[in-house]
């Protein structure tokens, strides 16, 4: 949902607050040098890669973001001539964190319809039933009466069967819509 560049942004609004400008350009240099090694990772033989290892590209991209948004951090510091950085007095940060806010807000209620939809379509059963010749046209007959296809009967009469205690099945007599 978030890319490389809203997850360092957010990162580094959290891990600033409150650090005076030499943390700030610790965090730059710190943020350069894993971006230089993730780099070289890219470019040298996978030798003994865990299957669990995330995505070099990924995470390469990752600190590409978090430099560029650590040196932002700096440059601001610097401008605004704050001894600490304050999330609260990034105007750009902010506005940048509102919309992510906004984003996930959004995100939420269709998460929750879109697995409400994945529990129903699981809770759905199809299935294939081999009749015999017989059974098979008198079906035919009463989906050709209902004005029904096969399966909706078949559908239907399922929906309306109940079984007694000695477990028989009983359908009672219906009126499809």
């Amino acid at each position: 949902m978030w890319s490389a560049d809203d997850v360092a942004r957010a990162a580094v609004r959290r891990q600033g607050q409150g650090l005076s400008v030499a943390q700030v350009a610790d965090k730059v240099a710190e943020a350069q040098r894993r971006e230089r090694e993730t780099r070289q990772q890219l470019h040298s033989p996978a030798v003994g890669c865990d299957p669990y290892d995330g995505d070099p590209e990924d995470l390469a991209e990752q600190w590409v973001a978090r430099h560029a948004e650590w040196r932002r951090v700096a440059a601001l510091t610097d401008a605004q001539g704050w001894p600490v950085y304050s999330p609260e007095g990034d105007v750009q940060g902010s506005t940048w964190a509102r919309g992510r806010d906004a984003q996930r807000e959004g995100a939420l209620p269709r998460r929750a319809a879109w697995q409400m939809e994945r529990q129903d379509e699981r809770d759905e059963w199809k299935a294939q039933v081999w009749l015999s010749a017989e059974v098979s046209r008198r079906l035919r007959v009463i989906a050709a009466r209902t004005g029904l296809e096969p399966e909706q009967v078949l559908a239907q009469l399922a929906d309306q069967v109940r079984m007694d205690d000695d477990g028989a099945l009983a359908v009672d007599a219906f009126i499809p819509p």
